[in-house]
C-alpha cells in the first residue's frame, strides 16, 4: 500500500510507516497542486500538515484513498465533506501542540510585560537604552482568557502560577468547571473592563469573528495587553493598529493573521509595541514530534487492521458496524447540531434517549456522532473520539438514556440540552423509508416533520392568519427558495411552531424583519 507524505512530518513519523510490511512511503515535500493531482492517482493514505490542501479534486483523483491523516489540529486544508461522500476517512491529532500553543501564548504575554525584543534589537545596534525599556511584572495582574479549552486551560494554569488573576470567558463553561479551575467566569464585557491581558483560545466561527473589534478595544483598561495565537481574525486587525498607536492597547503578541502569509504591506509590521510570530505556535520541535508520529501511527493502524483513532468524520467503529449505524450518525450530528443552536450557550446536561429498535444497536457511535455534532461550532479541534471530554471539560453531564416505553416510530432519537435552570430544549428525529431519509420529527417538544438537511428557519409564533403568507413574501422578496414547511400548534390561536428549510440563507435584513414581526416571539437560522 502507498503512503503519500505530502508535507514534512517528524522523520520518526515516516520511519515507522516504512518500518510497516507492505508499505510504500512516498516523500514528496513541496508539491505543486498539479503534482499532487498526479501523486494521488494509486495512494491509499495522505499525511499532510497545513500546506498541502487536499481538495474535493485530489480526492476524485485518488480511487484508492482510505485515509488522509493530518499531523495538526485544524483540518482546513482538507475538504472533510468531500472525503467523507467517498468514504474516506480524515483524522487529525487533537492535542499534540497543546503544550506548545499555551506555551507560545505565555511567551508573548511575557514580550508584552517586558520589552525583550525591543531590548535585544537595541543592544544589537550597539545601544544601551535601559530608561526606555521599563516593563511591568504580572504578579497580581488581571488576565482574561476567552475560551477555557484545552489551550486556554494550560495558559490558566502558567498565569496562576505567575500570581495572576484569571477571568474566564467561555459561554459553554459550567460554574463547577471554573471553580474547580480556580477561575473567575465572567461577561464577556466583565472580562473586556477588568483585564489587564487578554488571550483568546477560540476557533474562528460567525460569533467569533471580530471578536476583539474597535467596540471591544474601547471598552478595555487603557494600556491593556492584547495576545492572540489561536485563529486569525478574532482580533481585528486595523482596530488594533488603530488602538496601539493611540495608547488604548499598551501592547499586543500575535501569531496568527486574517490573511497569511501577513502582507509585506500590512500595518501591523510598522504598528507600535507589537511582537508578531509567523504561525509557529505548533513548531516546536516535541509538538512536531509528536503529531508526526501519532499521525503515522494512526494511518498504519487504520490500513492494517481497520482501527479508526481521531477521526473527525467517522466514530471508531469497524467497517461492518459503521455501514449499518451510518443513517443514524448522519442523523445524531445533525441533531446535536440543531439543539446546539437552538438553546442557551450555558447548559448543564446534554441527554440523549433512545426509544424503539434502536435500543437494541450498540449505540456508543451515535452518541459520540451527537455529542460531535453539539461541539463542532464549539470546538474546532473536535472529534468523536475526544467528544467527551470536550463535554467533561466544560463542565457540561452526558446522559444516555434507552427508553422501552412505546412511541410514535419505530426508532426515535431525542437530544436535550438542559440549562442551569432546568429548562430543556430539544430536537427528535427518526429514519423513514427504504432510503433511510434522516427526520426531524419534533423541536422543544412539538411535533414537526422536516429533512434533515440544510438550512432551517424555527419560527415560534403567534397562531393567527396570514403568518404563513407573512414569512412566505419576506423570505421570497429575499430571493430565498422554501424547500419544504412544517407548522405545529397546541390549540388554535395558542403559540405556532413553523420550521421552514430554505435552500439559501436569508440576509441580515430579512432576519431583522423576521424578528420585529410582533407575532413572531422567536426566530432562529439553523445551519445542519
Amino acid at each position: 500500500m502507498k503512503i503519500l507524505v505530502a508535507d514534512k512530518i517528524s522523520p520518526k513519523g515516516v520511519a515507522y510507516l516504512r518500518q510497516q510490511p507492505g508499505f510504500e512511503v512516498i516523500e514528496a515535500y513541496g508539491s505543486t497542486p498539479e503534482q499532487v493531482l498526479e501523486l494521488v492517482k494509486d495512494v491509499h493514505a495522505i499525511a499532510v500538515r497545513s500546506e498541502t490542501k487536499v481538495s474535493r479534486a485530489v480526492i476524485e483523483a485518488a480511487p484508492l484513498l482510505k485515509v488522509v491523516g493530518r499531523a495538526g489540529v485544524g483540518v482546513d486544508n482538507v475538504d472533510v465533506d468531500a472525503a467523507t461522500e467517498r468514504g474516506v476517512i480524515v483524522m487529525n491529532t487533537p492535542a499534540g501542540n497543546t503544550i506548545s500553543t499555551a506555551e507560545l501564548t505565555f511567551t508573548h504575554i511575557l514580550c508584552c510585560a517586558r520589552p525583550i525584543a525591543q531590548g535585544a534589537a537595541s543592544m544589537k545596534a550597539g545601544n544601551w537604552d535601559r530608561k526606555t525599556l521599563s516593563g511591568v511584572e504580572l504578579l497580581r495582574k488581571n488576565i482574561g482568557i476567552i475560551g477555557l479549552g484545552r489551550i486556554g486551560s494550560e495558559v490558566a494554569k502558567r498565569a496562576q502560577a505567575f500570581g495572576m488573576k484569571v477571568l474566564a470567558y467561555d459561554p459553554y463553561l459550567t460554574p463547577a468547571r471554573a471553580s474547580a479551575m480556580q477561575v473567575e467566569s465572567v461577561t464577556l464585557d466583565a472580562l473586556l473592563a477588568g483585564s489587564d491581558y487578554i488571550t483568546v483560545h477560540m476557533p474562528l466561527t460567525d460569533e467569533t469573528n471580530n471578536m476583539l473589534d474597535e467596540a471591544a478595544l474601547a471598552k478595555c483598561k487603557k494600556g491593556v495587553r492584547i495576545v492572540n495565537c489561536a485563529r486569525g481574525g478574532i482580533v481585528n486587525e486595523k482596530a488594533l493598529v488603530a488602538a496601539l498607536k493611540s495608547g488604548q492597547v499598551g501592547a499586543a503578541g500575535l501569531d496568527v493573521y486574517e490573511t497569511e502569509p501577513l502582507p509585506k504591506d500590512s500595518e501591523l509590521r510598522s504598528a507600535p509595541n507589537i511582537i508578531l510570530t509567523p504561525h509557529i505556535a505548533a513548531s516546536t520541535a516535541e509538538a512536531q514530534e509528536t503529531v508526526g508520529i501519532e499521525v503515522a501511527e494512526q494511518i498504519a493502524d487504520l490500513l492494517v487492521s481497520g482501527a479508526v483513532r481521531n477521526a473527525v468524520n467517522l466514530p471508531s467503529v469497524d467497517a461492518a458496524t459503521a455501514k449499518l449505524l451510518a443513517p443514524y450518525i448522519d442523523l445524531g450530528t445533525k441533531l446535536g447540531t440543531l439543539v446546539q443552536q437552538i438553546a442557551p450557550k450555558q447548559i448543564a446536561s446534554l441527554r440523549i434517549t433512545y426509544a424503539g429498535k434502536i435500543v437494541d444497536l450498540d449505540a456508543n457511535a451515535i452518541t459520540r456522532s451527537i455529542q460531535r455534532g453539539y461541539l463542532r461550532q464549539i470546538s474546532d479541534s473536535v472529534n468523536t473520539v475526544n467528544a467527551p471530554i470536550v463535554l467533561q471539560r466544560l463542565g457540561i453531564d452526558a446522559q444516555v438514556i434507552k427508553s422501552s416505553a412505546s412511541c410514535d416510530y419505530s426508532e426515535l432519537i431525542t437530544v436535550e440540552a438542559v440549562d442551569l435552570t432546568g429548562a430543556v430544549f430539544s430536537a427528535s428525529g427518526t429514519i423513514l423509508g427504504k432510503t433511510n431519509e434522516p427526520r426531524i420529527v419534533g423541536i422543544n417538544g412539538r411535533e414537526v416533520e422536516v429533512a434533515a438537511e440544510g438550512k432551517l428557519l424555527v419560527l415560534e409564533n403567534i397562531d393567527q392568519p396570514g403568518m404563513v403568507g407573512a414569512v412566505g413574501m419576506l423570505l421570497g422578496n429575499d430571493k430565498v427558495n422554501i424547500a419544504d414547511m412544517s407548522l405545529s400548534r397546541l390549540t388554535p390561536g395558542s403559540t405556532a411552531y413553523m420550521v421552514v428549510r430554505v435552500d439559501t440563507e436569508p440576509s441580515e435584513a430579512a432576519r431583522k424583519a423576521l424578528k420585529d414581526n410582533p407575532a413572531i416571539k422567536q426566530a432562529k437560522f439553523i445551519q445542519l
